[in-house]
């Protein structure tokens, strides 16, 4: 572990990725803190009482550092009639199979960022994370007199560098191999598809703050690999999902079963690239009738609940990046000592 991450007095430089809407649970959190390793939780979706709440639960069981990674919020976009009755009408036949109404939908379409902000203040973890840009200087400023270190996403050398120029602590580097979503700040770009390797090794010319890789990185020798590279740690999300302290859902964890996940990026669930297991609702959606992020998240909301309700993950954001192997099932500790024998 290297430079300001070291404040952290982590024994493993490892952070246990975020990962919003279920996987990472409070348990799940607090035990890979506690096994030296940085917990994250995904407030993303989460309002402020519930932020506080999460928080609340890990400090019950650790007294370790955590994080709280939050999404960086872009003005809302226009949805109108035509565009909604487009995706009314592509999602009608997934509606009907699963027993649903038409849905009733109307802004906002996400949790306001300020008060997520300010319930992060409060909560006071040792570390803020986020993605989809930079983080305003008002914000910066008051995380940093609250004591907090931070840490951005980028998914280019350019972004890495726009988020050392804003002042953070170190970054997150996201390989196009990562599960969920895509860090990249213009919700409407295309993506650079930039694989973890190649893009350590153009932002290690770029920028000076410890660099934490992400993607695909599932083994010891992956890790041990990746920092022999330059990184100063590593973020790891997919294969904590089947531990058992995980809040992945059953038909989740079902499809993620087996050595090899067919995986890859789209939009159809909420607007924003993501990579996950390809299923049903990945494959048949009309991309022509997507709303933007974070529309088509809150859009589709419903038809995922009640997939997982029905126990099938046809119509289930599955995130998972693109490395293989049968996921560990046991102990988030056990997985931990696994990654860093003695």
């Amino acid at each position: 572990m290297q430079g300001t991450l070291a404040k952290l007095g982590l024994r493993h430089p490892l952070i246990v990725a975020p990962m919003a809407g279920g996987p990472s649970s409070p348990a799940l959190v607090a035990a890979s803190s506690s096994a030296g390793a940085l917990g994250s939780i995904g407030a993303a979706y989460s309002s402020p009482a519930a932020i506080e709440e999460f928080a609340q639960n890990v400090r019950a069981h650790t007294d370790r550092p955590f994080a709280i990674n939050l999404f960086i919020q872009h003005p809302q976009p226009e949805v109108d009639a035509a565009t909604l009755e487009r995706a009314i009408s592509a999602t009608a036949k997934y509606r009907a199979e699963l027993g649903l109404p038409a849905p009733e939908f109307a802004a906002p379409y996400e949790e306001d960022f300020d008060r997520q902000f300010e319930a992060v203040l409060r909560a006071r973890p040792a570390v803020l994370s986020f993605v989809f840009g930079v983080l305003s200087a008002e914000h910066m400023r008051a995380a940093r007199k609250a004591g907090m270190l931070i840490i951005g996403t980028a998914t280019t050398p350019e972004e890495a560098l726009a988020l050392e120029d804003s002042g953070v602590d170190a970054i997150t580097l996201q390989g196009y191999e990562a599960g969920g979503h895509r860090g990249i700040f213009d919700p409407s770009a295309e993506d650079g598809e930039i694989g973890l390797e190649d893009l350590l090794a153009r932002s290690l010319k770029k920028v000076k703050v410890p660099l934490i890789a992400a993607g695909a990185i599932m083994t010891a020798s992956d890790i041990r690999s990746i920092l022999a590279r330059g990184a100063s740690a590593v973020q790891m999300g997919t294969a904590f999902l089947a531990t058992s302290e995980a809040g992945t859902s059953a038909p989740y964890r079902a499809a993620l079963g087996g050595a090899e996940r067919n995986t890859r990026t789209t939009r159809a669930f909420s607007g924003r690239f993501a990579r996950g297991v390809e299923n049903r609702f990945m494959n048949e959606v009309d991309a022509g009738a997507v709303m933007p992020f974070p529309a088509q998240n809150k859009f589709t909301r419903d038809i995922r609940a009640a997939s997982t309700a029905k126990g099938s993950p046809d119509f289930l954001s599955l995130w998972s990046g693109t490395g293989s192997g049968d996921l560990w099932q046991g102990p988030a500790s056990d997985l931990i000592a696994r990654l860093f024998p003695a």
